[in-house]
């Protein structure tokens, strides 16, 4: 019986998780490119990850062996997901809270109590 703690055991499972997490990420990373709401900024810095990826140029040179390649794996996700973080919320389709305009010297207040039958 595998034992569920352990190192290589909880490793697998967040590259797994981490892996969807990245596929939805490039998914919306798509979309964002398309939105008219995406700031040029931000699309310019989208097409600045794959060229990452085929330049020659890297933090660790490709050339090492392992940390070449590795270098890759974990630069590229964190682009990735700090991207998805600055897109505007219409992007992303995450929904924003309407707050209603309050009025100054208004007291009355509504408990907030309820329940749903």
């Amino acid at each position: 019986m595998k034992n569920p703690f352990s190192p290589l055991n909880l490793l697998g499972r967040f590259t797994v998780g981490r892996f969807f997490i990245f596929r939805k990420e490039l998914l919306l990373l798509w979309r964002g490119f398309r939105h008219p709401a995406t700031p040029l900024a931000l699309k310019f810095a989208m097409l600045l990850v794959p060229l990452y990826l085929i330049s020659p140029i890297d933090i660790i040179p490709d050339v090492l062996p392992f940390l070449g390649i590795v270098d890759d794996f974990v630069i590229v996700p964190l682009l990735v997901s700090w991207i998805v973080g600055m897109l505007p919320l219409e992007v992303r389709g995450e929904k924003v809270r309407a707050q209603a305009p309050t009025r100054q010297g208004d007291t009355q207040t509504i408990d907030g109590k309820a329940r749903r039958l």
